[in-house]
């Protein structure tokens, strides 16, 4: 067994934090949505698409993001980054028109790529037969700061600032923010001493290893202009968007994406041609299926935290805390959930562990799709606690995968798949802006389900030297004690 680096659980615990406090500041809004629609005189629409930009441009932030971690260190770019998301926190506190709104909202969705930038640093700092737990530790107790702001900023609005106590709350998450990116720079390092960093040579986007891996890569990115297509249409559907601009810029987006298709085609092209070491292959073919099942577990997560503050007033006739609290529980189980995953994936397999919880996971949506106010309230939570498990349960398992694809571009595989999570989230939400919330579970149900069939066909992890990175199996390999499962 490999040993714990000395000083990881002290990177373990500040980057823990540092993408708590990224994801309190990215869903600081959520517990406000009623009380902004009704201050500020926001229709219905405005307010979805508000909660639609919150989560966009995290889709290309977290594939820039990925090759900026791997190119400059986790440790330099986590800190500017929380440095300079509290500016459009502050923006968005205090502003009074709606495209005040709308533009620090959009900038604000940056923050969400934070995710990656700690997949990285973890990876750097803990050994790989612990790779599930330490991931899912990361992922879901950062991840509770959703559930914090949810919790504790109606509390705070309503005690201390009074009618524009919710303004006063949300610039104190960017306080939080900015000050919290001093520490992060001051206490960490990029890898253990004596330990090289592996840098990316540039920011370039991660080279295909096989032509049909190449024609994989090239498919991967098209959801990734269709995400930011589907909010071009969801702003030009709400009168915000001209529709000569939103023509436009979805001309843009499909000359973007043909470029960059393009540029994979080329340069692919000649790097196929030379002898690649064994060390730097891998499989594009597990990257996608694992970008789609974080789609649809990690996606929907945050499609539901947008919108559950909000479902729970109107549908149960509660008031903004009461509202925040119960479905501050969708996010407070990740505490013990996404660990869980990534533990149970360490245990029993990945491959295994994902399918069975993909299947679960639909099952519940599902059964989300009959809650009403006829409900008993306390049957309506144990449900929401439970498809939420379930969720975070398949991103741990997910995630204990990716840092052993491709050691040195960990960071912009993470991006890729993290982006998908983002991809899935305006996919569901721009669907909840033209149905009824029992049609938006049925469909997250639906997709979870599929995810489950495309997981059957992605080959085992333990598998990985049949994938060509033998490096990382005889180094696993070496480790490997009867009865312990190989984490690939």
């Amino acid at each position: 067994m490999q040993e714990t680096y000395k000083g990881s659980k002290k990177i373990l615990f500040l980057s823990t934090l540092a993408f708590f406090v990224s994801v309190m500041v990215w869903f600081n809004m959520a517990p406000f949505n009623s009380t902004i629609m009704e201050q500020l005189g926001l229709t219905r629409d405005e307010i979805g698409v508000l909660m639609l930009v919150n989560l966009a441009l995290a889709i290309p932030a977290r594939i820039i993001m990925g090759q900026l971690v791997d190119r400059f260190g986790p440790k330099n770019v986590f800190s500017i980054l929380l440095f300079v998301m509290s500016i459009p926190c502050f923006i968005f506190a205090f502003g009074n028109s709606y495209w005040q709104l709308l533009i620090s909202r959009l900038l604000l969705g940056i923050i969400g790529a934070s995710f990656v930038v700690g997949i990285r640093m973890i990876s750097e700092w803990f050994p790989h037969n612990e790779s599930g737990l330490v991931q899912g530790i990361y992922a879901g107790w950062g991840n509770l700061g959703s559930a914090m702001a949810s919790f504790s900023l109606p509390f705070m609005a309503l005690l201390f600032f009074g009618e524009n106590g919710w303004r006063y709350a949300i610039a104190m998450t960017g306080m939080i923010s900015f000050i919290y990116g001093f520490i992060y720079y001051r206490f960490v390092d990029d890898a253990p001493p004596k330990k090289e960093f592996k840098r990316s040579k540039s920011t370039e986007v991660i080279k295909a290893t096989s032509f049909s891996d190449m024609i994989i890569l090239i498919m991967t990115y098209f959801p990734i202009y269709g995400g930011l297509a589907v909010l071009i249409w969801s702003l030009q559907r709400t009168g915000l968007l001209p529709q000569e601009w939103a023509i436009a810029i979805y001309m843009l987006l499909s000359l973007l994406y043909v470029h960059r298709g393009a540029k994979i085609w080329r340069e692919n092209q000649a790097y196929l041609k030379t002898e690649i070491p064994a060390s730097e292959k891998y499989s594009m073919k597990q990257v996608s299926v694992l970008s789609l099942s974080y789609f649809s577990t990690f996606g929907a997560e945050l499609a539901v935290i947008s919108m559950l503050p909000m479902f729970f007033q109107e549908t149960f006739a509660l008031g903004a805390i009461g509202a925040g609290m119960i479905a501050s529980s969708f996010a407070f189980t990740n505490l013990v959930a996404r660990p869980a995953g990534g533990w149970m994936s360490d245990k029993f397999g990945s491959k295994k562990i994902l399918m069975i919880l993909l299947f679960l996971l639909s099952i519940l949506y599902f059964g989300m799709s009959f809650l009403s106010g006829q409900w008993p309230l306390a049957l309506a939570v144990i449900l929401t606690m439970s498809c939420s498990i379930v969720g975070q349960a398949a991103s741990g398992s997910v995630f204990s995968m990716v840092p052993f694809i491709k050691k040195n571009n960990t960071g912009q595989i993470a991006g890729m798949v993290g982006a998908y999570g983002n991809i899935g989230s305006v996919c569901f939400l721009a669907f909840l802006n033209l149905v009824y919330p029992t049609a938006f579970f049925v469909v997250i149900g639906a997709v979870a389900f599929i995810c489950f069939i495309t997981t059957c066909f992605m080959k085992e992890p333990s598998l990985i030297e049949s994938l060509g990175n033998r490096n990382v199996a005889r180094e696993n390999r070496s480790h490997y004690q009867p009865g312990m499962k190989q984490n690939v």
